[in-house]
């Protein structure tokens, strides 16, 4: 029988397997718009024996679609932030549960007991709307922090400056959660040289700056905070689950993830570890909307599971995903 507490107690490849495919087989049968597209690529479900035999859904579809499993009732719709006109994704959640599951687990996993941290956040543009599930994580990882110091910053960096520098003086153990260009601005008003301190970017400049190669960005942003590594959080509207890199921009996953790479120029074929394709995820949190999506960022696979983020598609030309179009 299939149960979320099987999804996050995965401790095998074989057993992670056995479950991906009794999530297809399930949201093969209740998630209308995934059976739709898994019947345009004419899929017998039935015949579907591999992970690499498994459809992906564009991840486009959250932007046109309800991508949900069951007839439940809606208990949160995160919303991804978009330029103003644009379409924006919208993951509707019916058991915002599992969602508070992956994240602490996930969390947990990497860095342990959150309690032994102060958790401090700068996230202005996605503070500043409705609907980011990125928002709803931090809030709650605040809370489970249990320090009176946790909390979120919008504009007042000087106040941010302070009690970093602050923290860092006593040995407290901190986590600063930040977007990329709210990151650059902090530094470019202090020079830090932070002892205690890990500095986790979100990724994004959310057109408040040019766009930066992870190497130089982690540059810049390693001298700016006095750090020799900058951890990266990589997670999206339509996934309730994170993968997290420690430096080097390489990522690892929890247990109940995984990555695929697919080739850019036909989107149902795998490329060996190592090369350079477009990103398909299997996150078994999202068993209530999809598990399998293909998404728009272009990265490379490595043999012990873990991956790098290279880039994105650009929009105009998503070879091989010419089914989006239904």
């Amino acid at each position: 029988m299939l149960t979320t507490s099987n999804i996050f107690s995965i401790s095998s490849q074989k057993q992670f397997e056995k479950i991906a495919l009794k999530v297809f087989r399930f949201q093969f049968e209740n998630n209308l718009v995934y059976r739709e597209f898994c019947e345009l690529l004419k899929i017998d479900a039935q015949k579907i024996k591999a992970l690499h035999e498994i459809p992906f859904l564009p991840i486009q579809f959250f932007k046109s679609h309800e991508v949900v499993s069951n007839k439940n009732a809606i208990q949160e719709a995160f919303t991804s932030s978009g330029t103003t006109g644009l379409i924006t994704s919208k993951h509707l959640v019916t058991d915002v549960s599992l969602y508070e599951e992956s994240y602490r687990q996930g969390f947990s996993q990497f860095y342990g007991n959150i309690e032994d941290y102060v958790v401090l956040a700068l996230l202005p543009s996605y503070l500043e709307r409705e609907g980011s599930s990125l928002i709803y994580m931090v809030k709650d990882l605040i809370g489970m922090s249990k320090h009176p110091e946790s909390g979120f910053y919008l504009h007042n960096h000087n106040e941010l400056i302070s009690k970093l520098i602050a923290l860092d003086q006593v040995g407290q153990n901190v986590i600063l959660i930040g977007v990329t260009f709210a990151l650059l601005d902090l530094i470019e008003k202090h020079q830090f040289q932070l002892k205690h301190t890990i500095i986790m970017e979100t990724g994004g400049m959310k057109g408040k700056r040019k766009e930066m190669i992870r190497e130089e960005l982690h540059q810049q942003l390693c001298e700016g905070f006095g750090v020799s590594a900058i951890h990266s959080e990589y997670g999206m509207t339509e996934l309730l689950s994170q993968a997290y890199s420690l430096g080097e921009g390489v990522f690892e996953c929890p247990s109940w993830i995984q990555i695929l790479v697919r080739d850019t120029e036909d989107a149902l074929t795998y490329i060996p570890d190592g090369k350079t394709g477009g990103i398909n995820v299997i996150d078994l949190a999202n068993i209530n909307s999809c598990s399998f999506i293909a998404t728009q960022d272009l990265g490379k696979k490595y043999p012990n599971n873990s991956f790098e983020v290279l880039g994105r598609f650009d929009n105009s030309d998503i070879r091989g995903c010419n089914l989006m179009v239904m």
